[in-house]
């Protein structure tokens, strides 16, 4: 299929025949297929021999062409490691489709990172008045998680998680980042804190201040 074969032709050739344009297009494929096999030959791969029972060249058999010419072809059989943790930042709307089923059901969230599908979410998991009032979450962050992807649907089915706050600011942002890249920013629990030593000042006396440099 990479191989384009071109016969050029005039008027004249219209008053031999169809049978005179068929040899003509025989030659230019027989010397196509006799460089590709010279070709083929200086490279090391050996040629492909030709009887008189061959009805003409198979350029179109890709055993025939040298390795340079081939794509080589493969398929995912086994996924060994999910990367990306499945969590995005975005933001939620109705569905356009009114009237359908999937409306009464679901709402549409819309990553902020365009990498990550859209994802259909239950109206249960949205706040109680988004139907009502869509326009008041217009400018408001989620956090949505994917469950899942058919392979018969454009869309991912996930689950809200929680909702950040207003986008644009600081704190909300920053704590959708962290999320979605699955960074762990709780407070330390009580047994992790009783892991450090308890009798040190923690705090930096002002004569060990002076001899610093300050970098905050």
């Amino acid at each position: 299929p990479d191989v384009i074969i071109e016969a050029q032709f005039d008027d004249n050739d219209a008053e031999h025949g169809q049978d005179h344009l068929q040899d003509t297009l025989t030659d230019d494929i027989r010397k196509l297929s006799l460089d590709t096999g010279e070709k083929g030959k200086s490279a090391g791969i050996t040629g492909v021999h030709r009887t008189k029972q061959d009805d003409g060249p198979k350029v179109n058999d890709p055993r025939h062409l040298p390795d340079e010419f081939l794509q080589r072809t493969a398929k995912v059989v086994f996924i060994l490691e999910k990367k990306h943790s499945r969590a995005a930042t975005g933001f939620i709307k109705l569905l356009a489709d009114r009237n359908s089923e999937l409306f009464k059901r679901c709402a549409m969230f819309s990553p902020v990172d365009h990498r990550v599908p859209r994802v259909y979410v239950p109206l249960a998991d949205c706040p109680p008045d988004f139907v009502p009032k869509p326009e008041a979450y217009s400018q408001m962050l989620f956090i949505c998680r994917i469950v899942d992807w058919k392979e018969d649907s454009n869309f991912a089915s996930g689950q809200l998680c929680k909702s950040l706050g207003q986008a644009g600011e600081i704190e909300p942002e920053s704590e959708g980042i962290l999320t979605e890249y699955g960074v762990d920013f709780s407070d330390f629990s009580p047994e992790v804190l009783e892991c450090l030593p308890q009798n040190l000042p923690w705090d930096i006396s002002p004569g060990e201040l002076a001899k610093r440099r300050d970098l905050r």
